[in-house]
């Protein structure tokens, strides 16, 4: 490979470049151009940043785990737009809704950092998701490990007390205008059904706190409270450097075990990193418990003790749907598994009301391996999926006890 040095103009934030080549061989002879590929340049310092860290107006017991907030904003969308694209990251763990859609499909993002030092911010095209007219921007939020419990000691608020939200959004019209949407006092916030969610200990959901239409334009936020500035550098934010994580697998459970204490337990027959999607359909405020371990104890019950004080627990209450199924998978949490403990689950649990999503930093498998030996083959797979559980964006020492913590000397 031959490095071309770049003697151009200097590249401005948020512009799109393209490129081509052509080689000469041995007698000079040029070759065709080559089709043309384009990049995009970001964000690339603190003062493209035009946006404000903003956080929900109010107080919070910072000393327990709290509501995820919800927070939202309308903009008007007029002319012919070419291109749209939001740079968005948080203090705390985000999800991002545009007009009702979910933007991208990361999971736990911005994900795990040392935010006194520096905090990666993702990059979104929503060209396709802009309406002419009104639009709404829609975000969740979410402890993390920001601000969750981390660590055997129960410390809490390690990086910070406060959740908070920094977004742009640029649109770039025919004309060759550019309006940007900020994260600015004009957002409104409040909670909903995320009663709690921790990396270590779950999340607990309330189907009856929705709030249909949230995120898209038309809703009336009006007794939704304001939001405020948070005073936080921006000079530490930088652009995406590795991989996402993402969704990659789903694992069907393999039967339905019946332990000695009386528990129905999932067993998925794969010790997998993720969380599990239900379905249900039961009374309203009928609420299902599922607790993840890795291992059952001599007797077949759920063994939980190596856990320590993580609870690796999700509770789901239902709103109650008479005609149709609910369906629910966690948002900031993720827990180490094999076998799930259901509670409360409305009739007889089947296992196709049951999913396991295995999440983990989308990274490629570069090689393969197998001989002739299945125990050293398996010994192999057992490698494999053991990279995959602990990497979930930071390579940790184990995805389900109350540590998940990227020791070197382990990772």
């Amino acid at each position: 490979m031959l490095h071309v040095p770049y003697d151009g103009p200097a590249l401005q934030p948020g512009q799109r470049c393209s490129w081509r080549v052509r080689v000469w061989d041995e007698n000079d002879v040029a070759s065709a151009w080559s089709d043309v590929a384009f990049w995009e340049m970001g964000l690339l310092d603190s003062s493209n940043w035009q946006a404000d860290w903003i956080t929900p107006d109010w107080d919070e017991d910072i000393n327990e785990a709290q509501p995820a907030p919800l927070l939202r904003r309308s903009f008007s969308s007029n002319g012919d737009l070419v291109a749209a694209r939001i740079y968005a990251t948080s203090l705390g763990l985000y999800e991002l809704w545009l007009n009702g859609q979910r933007v991208g499909d990361a999971v736990l993002t911005p994900g795990w950092t040392s935010y006194h030092h520096r905090l990666q911010y993702q990059t979104y095209d929503v060209t396709g998701l802009i309406r002419a007219g009104e639009n709404a921007l829609g975000a969740l939020l979410g402890d993390g490990w920001y601000r969750g419990y981390l660590g055997s000691s129960r410390n809490r608020n390690i990086y910070g007390e406060r959740l908070a939200l920094l977004l742009q959004l640029h649109l770039t019209y025919a004309d060759g205008r550019v309006e940007i949407v900020n994260s600015d006092p004009a957002w409104r916030a409040t909670t909903g059904p995320i009663l709690m969610s921790d990396i270590y200990n779950g999340e607990t959901y309330d189907a009856r706190l929705e709030m249909q239409g949230w995120n898209d334009a038309g809703f009336d936020d009006s007794d939704w409270c304001g939001v405020r500035q948070l005073d936080h550098d921006k000079r530490i934010v930088i652009a995406q450097e590795g991989p996402l994580v993402r969704r990659q697998e789903e694992i069907e459970p393999a039967c339905v075990l019946h332990s000695p204490n009386g528990e129905i337990i999932l067993d998925f027959g794969q010790n997998m990193v993720g969380w599990v999607r239900m379905r249900v359909r039961g009374p309203r405020g009928a609420t299902v418990s599922l607790r993840h371990a890795e291992v059952l104890d001599q007797q077949g019950n759920l063994y939980t003790e190596n856990l320590r004080t993580a609870d690796q627990l999700v509770r789901y209450t239902l709103k109650g749907l008479v005609d149709a199924d609910e369906v629910f998978e966690p948002h900031f949490t993720f827990q180490g598994f094999r076998y799930v403990a259901v509670e409360g689950f409305p009739g007889q649990p089947a296992l196709d009301d049951f999913t396991g999503v295995v999440v983990y930093s989308d990274t490629p498998e570069t090689g393969a391996f197998e001989c002739s030996n299945p125990l050293i083959n398996q010994l192999q797979r057992n490698v494999v999926w053991g990279q995959k559980g602990n990497f979930v964006d930071v390579p940790t020492d184990c995805p389900q006890r109350d540590e998940r913590l990227g020791w070197t000397g382990d990772t």
